[in-house]
């Protein structure tokens, strides 16, 4: 079945041919680690996951590369200011290095609770800074760089296309800049290949360079490190809508000069997350974590589950009220699946319906409609709608496969624990409860207070 994927760059959606025959190269933005990954961010890189799933479920072998922005990435996204791991370092006290693992070993464990496959490769910047280096080098060879007080700067007037994904020419895109800092630019496009240290400061990453000590941009890093690890062009690059004018222009900038070829063949970004109707912003106190979401008794799956509910590349909006319809949608998803008896053989009806969707650029909602729609059918059998449930289910991720498991194995120890908290309850006594329901969360179980009594779910994922 033919795969149709919206490009970015032509504006149009495609047929998806791989570069090479059964096999896809994907590289997608990853974090910078000077702080938690918001559910904001998480929308891109669930969206990420349920590409990859979607192109595995029609048997192709992706090798994912997502990079750990570690060095380079400046306060407001520019090629001036302070570098974000700096700035973090030098407001906490601690080092820039411990920052970057600390959020790090965060990400891949939100990324763990979100059932998301973790990517084949999760380089970090700091790690390929000769491959950085390398790639400066070529550009400067070729005619591409000039140099300022501060920096090596690639100069966007030479590119032509300059511009091209976000279908602004480079005057335009000069006539709408604000006015940077750096007075030394030849256009207000040019950005940072190389960034010297400050003469009477000694940072913290910082290298040696033909250039002078000093560290690399932020948009170097991923022309160098999805070369290294999938050459040059590969087949598909995605992000959030945020990094097409500036991140991945500049991306697609370096490595077309560097190369002379195409970065990737195509380019897929997600709308943004909205909160309550409007932006996500500290000020408003509304950058929630996967944390936040647990405290209010909310399953990270369930966010998986929600992001489900709208396509893409349409803004979605999060409310508790969304979040909530969607625990219940997920909790009663999960009593059907238990209850099913096991089977094998899957509905080839209902799997064609499901991969027009899935395959009809990410339709999703559609893939997620078939499913409920073949659960209430009466004319497929409960053991067919097992396996094909679980079958969809290696594209939604919600883990379907481990409940039999998981109801299988509840303890004596949790059974205790139940009625230690409904003693609890009865007692009034709400703060032992509390301490009572954490305990069985740790063993793998939420619990849910009903009309009907203390209901217990599987946490998988």
């Amino acid at each position: 079945m033919d795969i149709k994927l919206y490009n970015t760059l032509s504006r149009q959606k495609e047929e998806f041919e791989p570069i090479v025959n059964g096999k896809v190269g994907l590289y997608s933005c990853g974090p910078t680690v000077y702080l938690r990954a918001s559910i904001g961010n998480f929308r891109a890189y669930l969206f990420v996951d349920l590409l990859k799933r979607s192109l595995m479920i029609n048997g192709l072998k992706v090798k994912h590369i997502m990079n750990i922005t570690d060095v380079g990435h400046l306060v407001g996204d520019s090629s001036d200011g302070e570098d974000k791991l700096e700035k973090t370092s030098r407001q906490t006290g601690e080092t820039a290095w411990d920052i970057a693992k600390k959020y790090t070993d965060l990400f891949v464990k939100d990324m763990a609770r979100l059932n998301m496959i973790a990517p084949t490769v999760l380089p970090r910047a700091t790690e390929h800074i000769k491959q950085q280096i390398e790639l400066v080098k070529t550009l400067e060879e070729k005619g591409f760089t000039y140099q300022t007080s501060d920096g090596i700067y690639f100069d966007t007037s030479k590119l032509a296309d300059y511009g091209k994904l976000s279908g602004q020419k480079l005057e335009d895109k000069q006539e709408g800049a604000r006015v940077e800092i750096n007075a030394e630019k030849k256009n207000s496009t040019d950005f940072a290949l190389w960034k010297f240290s400050p003469k009477y400061e000694k940072r913290q990453m910082e290298w040696e360079s033909p250039w002078g000590i000093g560290f690399p941009g932020w948009h170097v890093e991923c022309s160098a490190m999805s070369e290294e690890y999938l050459g040059v062009p590969f087949d598909i690059h995605t992000g959030g809508i945020d990094l097409i004018p500036v991140h991945h222009t500049n991306e697609i900038a370096q490595t077309e000069a560097a190369r002379g070829k195409p970065l990737a063949n195509i380019w897929m970004h997600n709308e943004f997350l909205l909160i309550n109707g409007g932006k996500m912003s500290k000020s408003l106190g509304n950058v929630y974590s996967l944390d936040d979401l647990q405290e209010k008794g909310f399953e990270p799956l369930s966010y998986r589950y929600l992001l489900l509910g709208a396509h893409y590349r349409q803004m979605q909006n999060f409310t508790w009220a969304a979040l909530e319809a969607s625990q219940n949608a997920l909790d009663k998803l999960r009593k059907i699946i238990i209850e099913l008896p096991h089977g094998s053989e899957v509905s080839e009806g209902y799997l064609e319906k499901f991969l027009v969707h899935v395959n009809d650029d990410l339709d999703l909602p559609g893939a997620l409609s078939i499913l409920w729609q073949m659960l209430k059918d009466d004319q497929v059998s409960d053991e067919i709608k097992y396996a094909t449930a679980l079958k969809f289910d290696e594209v939604f991720g919600f883990g379907l496969s481990e409940l039999k498991k998981a109801k299988i194995e509840i303890s004596d120890e949790v059974h205790d624990l139940l009625e230690l908290r409904l003693k609890a309850r009865a007692e009034k006594n709400w703060e032992l409860s509390d301490q009572i329901r954490d305990k069985i969360l740790e063993h793998g179980f939420e619990v849910k207070d009903t009309a009907d009594g203390q209901e217990l779910n599987p946490i998988v994922g």
